[in-house]
């Protein structure tokens, strides 16, 4: 099948807008798509867009604009599905012969105070409703024949939509059709609405966004596509997001401080990213349109298989879907998630941790990491590790998992696992016998016949995390119950720290969880299986919960069909061209003035939430991360 995505600019003009989607839907049309997907909120202009407090030489965010002065205009603006406006959409979708996904805000409940025109959605603006009416957030899914078979509403909604629209308890649905089984969505931030739509067995999420921000297009596309094992095709806004009035007011108000920064922060921050895309469901880009300017692009898609590359040996031909995702191991996925025990674990929460976050005073700004890959075995290995840690001052060093071990599967055998678990004891010894105070080692051992994460310090075994997520290659590991949040001492302060190894970091919900715990650092010992484990997933994690991570593995060799992960904006410059050889990395929170006022403020580069990211080369991978940023989840 072909998939078209579009991208255009929208106003307040209702009638404009309607004109604009069906210019964009004709021009699409030309490639005979058999679907088109459309931005989010296409009938009208809004913003979450943050607003810098001036006069002022600071940049202090204190509101959000909307370009709705109040919420009769939000209300005025929006459509009605019997309207004029959705009924030409439904015919254009007819007459090319395809579906369209158009995202609009939809009128739910109609308040006797308010007249309903059939003009798309306005209404005369001296109407005054005694009561607040309901508006959605909706995505619609018309068929070739010219009909809605589908509407989702957003339900997910964050700043200023909460104000203006309302969010419905509905549980998302996918839709059924001749060219595969379709999801509608508006966000791809967080992992959970994509998860949802892969668990009822969405096989294409279609994506209608209306953003500033390079985040969702470089970063959460990818990892939500290959975490969930589906293809994307994301439809995002250009050019303003906010009404000329609202623009020259901030700018007038802006000059008046002479400040360049803020200018150039205002134009960067209001006007809508494009890019555009369609992604596979191994996270590669298939199309997209790298801009700001008005246009579509188009991919041809097979929702009944793809080709995924396992390993440079062999070529895997694997079902799209959710259930259908097989780890190159043989595992799984849908059999690893645990749905009980994230209800379980979140549910303690409220029970066993009151205070979710520590004080910021007592949470260090800086800590020094490292991860050490020996590639010697066994005793060697082991000798290896003491020797850097008699030669090297770092505070917590990160090992991979069993990394004194090249063939894990080994393991599989008793008598072998007998021989890792003297050798694990053995390694406790012999480490904590080097470390000094407030200095920690963490990777992965059999300890009494189990796997699990550990973490020495110089008194010996600190602390454990059992494997709480079945792999094939563990298969004879019992799995855990629980997840252990670690307040660990550092001379800097004190820090919540948890440890996921095997596949653990892999699962986005385990790793929310530790968030929610109000960790600021996760360990991760594992054993890189896929490319998109460090291209993305492991970093999408790190800044959709606010949370530094750092993860060690063997090196691998891959296809190399993925591109390094953000080396466009890696800050370690040097590791550039060597992106391809890293097994590991390490994530850290970009910096937030408030917290460190000594550290100046950086041009906006596009991102909102970007981590800072060093990845793993080589024997040794060091650098500062800083734990005080996880404060601001």
């Amino acid at each position: 099948m072909r998939v078209a995505v579009v991208q255009f600019a929208t106003s307040s003009n209702v009638q404009e807008n309607l004109a604009s989607c069906i210019r964009m839907i004709n021009q699409a049309a030309q490639c005979k798509p058999s679907l088109i997907v459309l931005p989010e909120f296409c009938n009208t202009l809004f913003s979450n867009v943050l607003v810098p407090y001036v006069p002022q030489s600071k940049t202090q965010f204190d509101k959000s604009l909307t370009c709705y002065a109040n919420h009769d205009q939000a209300w005025h603006e929006a459509l009605t599905i019997e309207g004029p406006f959705l009924q030409a959409i439904a015919e254009q979708a007819k007459q090319h012969n395809c579906y369209i996904v158009i995202n609009v805000t939809l009128r739910r409940n109609i308040s006797s105070n308010l007249p309903d025109n059939d003009s798309g959605g306005l209404a005369s603006s001296n109407s005054e409703p005694n009561t607040k009416s309901n508006i959605s957030i909706t995505s619609c899914l018309y068929c070739p024949l010219g009909k809605l078979i589908h509407q989702e509403d957003k339900q997910n909604l964050v700043g200023s939509e909460k104000e203006y629209f309302i969010s419905t308890s509905k549980v998302s649905e996918v839709i059924a059709t001749p060219i595969g089984k379709l999801g509608l969505l508006s966000d791809t931030m967080s992992f959970d609405p994509a998860r949802k739509l892969a668990f009822s067995g969405a096989q294409l999420l279609c994506n209608s966004i209306n953003s500033f921000a390079l985040d969702q297009s470089h970063l959460h596309d990818p990892a939500r596509a290959c975490e969930n094992n589906v293809f994307f095709a994301t439809a995002n806004k250009v050019g303003s997001l906010l009404s000329t009035e609202q623009m020259l007011e901030q700018s007038q108000a802006i000059a008046e401080t002479q400040d360049l920064m803020l200018e150039d922060e205002l134009f960067s921050t209001r006007v809508g990213a494009g890019q555009s895309q369609i992604v596979a469901a191994n996270g590669r880009v298939l199309a997209k349109l790298d801009n700001k300017q008005e246009g579509f692009i188009f991919a041809d898609i097979d929702l009944s298989v793809t080709q995924t590359a396992a390993s440079p040996e062999t070529e895997v031909e694997i079902t799209v879907g959710l259930n259908n995702k097989f780890r190159p191991d043989g595992t799984q996925l849908i059999k690893q998630l645990r749905p009980e025990l994230y209800q379980r674990l979140k549910a303690s929460i409220k029970h066993t941790f009151q205070n979710t976050f520590m004080k910021v005073e007592n949470v260090p700004v800086t800590a020094n990491v490292a991860i050490f890959a020996t590639y010697k075995s066994n005793e060697q290995a082991i000798e290896d590790v003491c020797h850097y840690i008699e030669n090297n001052l770092t505070d917590i060093i990160q090992l991979p998992e069993l990394f004194f071990i090249a063939d894990k599967t080994i393991t599989n055998d008793v008598k072998q696992r007998e021989q890792i678990a003297n050798l694990s004891e053995q390694l406790i010894k012999q480490v904590s016998a080097v470390l000094r105070p407030f200095q920690y080692l963490c990777t992965s051992l059999i300890i009494e016949g189990v796997h699990q994460a550990v973490l020495i310090s110089e008194q010996g075994l600190l602390a454990t995390q059992q494997q709480l997520h079945f792999c094939q290659r563990y298969q004879w590991t019992e799995l855990g119950e629980k997840l252990n949040i670690i307040e660990l001492p550092l001379e800097q302060g004190r820090i919540n720290l948890a440890m996921l190894t095997a596949d653990d970091a892999n699962i986005a919900e385990i790793v929310q969880i530790a968030a929610l715990h109000g960790c600021h650092l996760l360990l991760v010992p594992f054993d890189i299986q896929e490319p998109c484990e460090v291209a993305y997933n492991l970093i999408a994690r790190a800044a959709e919960n606010r949370i530094c991570i750092v993860a060690a593995s063997r090196e691998k060799s891959f296809v190399p069909e993925l591109p390094a992960a953000n080396t466009k904006n890696n800050i370690y410059h040097k590791n550039k061209v060597k992106a391809q050889k890293s097994t590991g990395l390490i994530a850290n929170l970009s910096t937030e003035p408030e917290l460190l006022p000594q550290w100046k403020t950086q041009k906006f580069n596009g991102y909102i939430n970007q981590p800072l990211v060093k990845l793993q080369y080589g024997k040794i991978t060091k650098a500062v991360i800083h734990p005080i940023a996880a404060c601001t989840k």
